[in-house]
């Protein structure tokens, strides 16, 4: 599983829906749930976290897509199976992986060092831990 370090910045409410918005050191990143540990409020860290298969890669940031979570993140390592690619992307400082399909890779032509945007749906992101 992918953990991320983030700051909730707002949480809205619509009937049984909530969406958080939280910051990095660099990225805003918000998330829609039904439901929220009672602790959560403006200002708590948290650590989030993501399946690898539920992170998309894109080469170019502009495109207009319906993903929430757009990060800009460099590729480390590239691990091409018969079916399925895994990817370790380097975001601030620490390490992401993004499992896509190997035809995927191949047709995208991905490198190492490379630049691309790992994107995220706000329904594939949780709270794994609140740490304040």
């Amino acid at each position: 599983m992918n953990k991320i370090s983030a700051a909730v910045v707002n949480i809205q409410n619509v009937q049984n829906l909530t969406q958080v918005t939280f910051t990095t050191a660099t990225h805003e990143l918000k998330m829609i749930g039904l439901e929220l540990p009672q602790q959560i409020e403006a200002n708590t860290k948290v650590t989030l976290t993501c399946k690898a298969t539920n992170i998309a890669i894109a080469k170019t940031s502009d495109m207009l897509l319906s993903f929430s979570n757009q990060l800009h993140v460099t590729v480390k390592k590239i691990e091409m199976g018969a079916l399925l690619c895994a990817l370790e992307l380097s975001f601030e400082s620490i390490t992401l992986e993004s499992i896509i399909t190997a035809d995927s890779a191949k047709r995208m032509n991905l490198q190492l060092g490379e630049s691309v945007v790992a994107l995220i749906k706000s329904s594939d992101l949780s709270i794994a831990e609140v740490l304040s």
